[in-house]
C-alpha cells in the first residue's frame, strides 16, 4: 500500500533513458581503466623530445630565412651581429667571387696542360687574386671593427663579431644565412 509500484519504476527508468544496457564492471576492471604509469615510458619521452627538436629546428630555419631575432641561433643573435650582417650585405667584396674564380682557374690550368706557359700564367693569376682577396678581407675587417666600435660600447660587442662579419663577406650573397635584409648600397640601420 505504501510501497512503490512496479509500473512506476519502469516508467522512471524509461524516462531516464532506459536500462544501463551492460553489466556492472568488476572492481578489477574499474581499477584497470584508471591505471597508468606515474612516469612516462622511455619511448614516449624520446618521441616528445624528437617532436620538440623538430619544431625548434623548423622555427630556426624559418628565422634564418626571415631574419627573425627570436629564433635565430645564438651565434647570429644580438644587435651587434645584426649590424655586422647588414654592413657586410650592403657592400660588395672580392671574397664573394673568390670561389668562382678559383674553380675557373683550376679548370683552366687543367685545360692548358698542353701549353705549360698558359697554365703557369693562370696559376700566377690565381695566386695574385688570392693575395688581393686576403688583403680585401683584412681591410674589410678593419672597417667593420671601426664601425662596430663607433656604434656599440666595448662590453656590448660579442667576441669575434668582426670575424663573423668577415667570414660572412666570403660567402656568395645567395648562400648567406640569415638571408640578407638590406640591399647592396643601402646603409644598415
Amino acid at each position: 500500500m505504501f510501497g512503490r509500484k512496479k509500473k512506476d519504476d519502469a516508467a522512471a527508468a524509461a524516462a531516464a533513458g532506459g536500462k544501463k544496457g551492460r553489466p556492472t564492471p568488476t572492481r578489477r576492471e574499474a581499477e584497470a581503466v584508471n591505471k597508468r604509469p606515474l612516469v612516462p615510458g622511455r619511448g614516449e619521452i624520446v618521441a616528445a623530445n624528437r617532436d620538440h627538436k623538430t619544431r625548434a629546428r623548423e622555427l630556426q630555419q624559418r628565422a634564418l630565412q626571415t631574419g627573425d631575432e627570436k629564433y635565430l641561433p645564438k651565434r647570429d643573435k644580438g644587435p651587434a651581429r645584426r649590424f655586422a650582417r647588414d654592413w657586410v650585405d650592403s657592400h660588395r667584396s672580392l671574397g664573394e667571387y673568390f670561389l668562382i674564380f678559383a674553380i675557373g682557374s683550376i679548370m683552366l690550368v687543367f685545360s692548358f696542360q698542353q701549353v705549360p706557359a698558359a697554365a703557369v700564367v693562370t696559376l700566377m693569376l690565381m695566386y695574385l687574386f688570392t693575395v688581393v682577396f686576403i688583403a680585401d678581407a683584412v681591410v674589410r675587417g678593419l672597417w667593420l671593427k671601426r664601425k662596430l666600435r663607433q656604434r656599440f660600447e666595448e662590453e656590448d660587442l660579442p667576441r669575434w663579431t668582426t670575424l663573423y662579419g668577415v667570414l660572412r663577406s666570403l660567402q656568395l650573397r645567395r648562400t648567406r644565412l640569415p638571408k640578407p635584409q638590406v640591399a647592396r648600397g643601402e646603409h644598415p640601420k
